[in-house]
């Protein structure tokens, strides 16, 4: 065993490490269906997967936020699992050890923005979810209407069934998203 490992455990990190690695997979899993590039318009494109991964981590992160608690250390830890990813994945395209700090935090930036956006969405008009879509998912592209009322539907779909998943669900990724081609 590493030392490393070793003092993961010793902290209690090994275990919400393994929880948070399996419920990450999912949410990336989940993202990159092909329903929202291909019958909902979400681009194809570093912008546009960036904004799924966003959307599905939102609903677990805010799932979280509701259940309060103790489950604030591990949306920590998820958020944190998400945004390593994302450097690897910026050190994987070829972006400069010197400029990916400043991308992570650019990103930062906008997952917090998306957060907030589609928290107010959420508690305002119907046409408000869809307007904060268009700004965030499809800022890259002319979005099609029935495009955006799709995946606005499937959130509120995903967002209503977040609301029967415990802690532990989360925790152990036992947790379902709604199939978004049962629309």
């Amino acid at each position: 065993m590493g030392l490393l490992q070793s003092l993961g455990q010793s902290f209690g990190l090994s275990r919400g490490r393994g929880d948070v690695e399996g419920l990450y997979g999912l949410i990336v899993r989940q993202g990159r269906q092909p329903y929202f590039y291909g019958v909902c318009g979400v681009p194809d494109t570093v912008g546009g997967r960036f904004d799924m991964l966003a959307l599905h981590a939102y609903i677990v992160l805010r799932r979280l936020k509701e259940l309060g608690g103790d489950h604030r250390k591990f949306s920590q830890a998820l958020h944190d699992r998400m945004f390593a990813d994302l450097d690897y994945n910026l050190r994987e395209m070829g972006v400069g050890d010197l400029r990916v700090g400043r991308q992570i935090k650019d990103m930062a930036t906008l997952f917090y923005g998306r957060i907030s956006a589609y928290d107010a969405a959420l508690a305002g008009s119907a046409s408000a979810l869809d307007d904060a879509l268009v700004r965030n998912a499809y800022a890259d592209t002319v979005a099609d209407a029935a495009g955006i009322a799709r995946l606005s539907a499937y959130l509120k779909s995903a967002i209503a069934r977040s609301q029967d998943w415990t802690g532990d669900d989360i925790r152990r990724a036992a947790i379902a998203f709604p199939d978004p081609t049962q629309r």
